[in-house]
């Protein structure tokens, strides 16, 4: 999985530019690997983005984070399932809650604090949708700062998913 950090305008002036850079990094990788990408510039989540993942196989990584769109709605991006072999979606944070604020609220991580019927939901839709198509691969990443406790969360995941 290659987790690109949030770009800036110095970084790149415009998202095709990035596109154009990573088609060519993606040209370059070998082949055979499950690859995913990870975007944290919510502007850029457009259709050339998603071409050229698909065009290499090359999985979006769904991704809660406080600059970002719900998963839920990167979901419902057309052509945002690049790969019908393999998903992926890291639930990090409330979409609008800093870092800093999720670990205050949440630090000891020992219990859940917050539920997030948004994120459960998409999580739970991404393992059915995995479920159904067979062989699909799904991978689902869930961190503390979403809840409070990761592991309560996967659970509700995993109930949602199974009822």
């Amino acid at each position: 999985m290659f987790e690109f950090s949030r770009f800036y305008p110095t970084d790149y002036a415009h998202g095709r530019d990035f596109v154009a850079d990573l088609d060519r990094f993606l040209a370059a990788l070998p082949k055979g690997w499950p690859y995913g990408v990870e975007l944290r510039n919510d502007h850029w989540l457009q259709p050339k983005y998603f071409d050229c993942l698909a065009r290499h196989g090359v999985t979006h990584v769904f991704n809660s984070w406080q600059a970002m769109p719900s998963v839920n709605d990167q979901m419902a991006f057309a052509g945002s399932r690049t790969n019908p072999a393999l998903t992926a979606a890291r639930f990090l944070l409330k979409p609008g809650r800093k870092y800093e604020v999720a670990v205050k609220a949440f630090a000891t991580y020992s219990f859940f604090k917050e539920k997030n019927d948004i994120a459960r939901a998409a999580g739970s839709k991404l393992i059915i949708e995995g479920r159904a198509a067979g062989k699909k691969k799904t991978f689902i990443y869930v961190n503390n700062r979403l809840e409070g406790n990761a592991l309560e969360t996967i659970a509700a995941m995993l109930d949602a998913a199974a009822s």
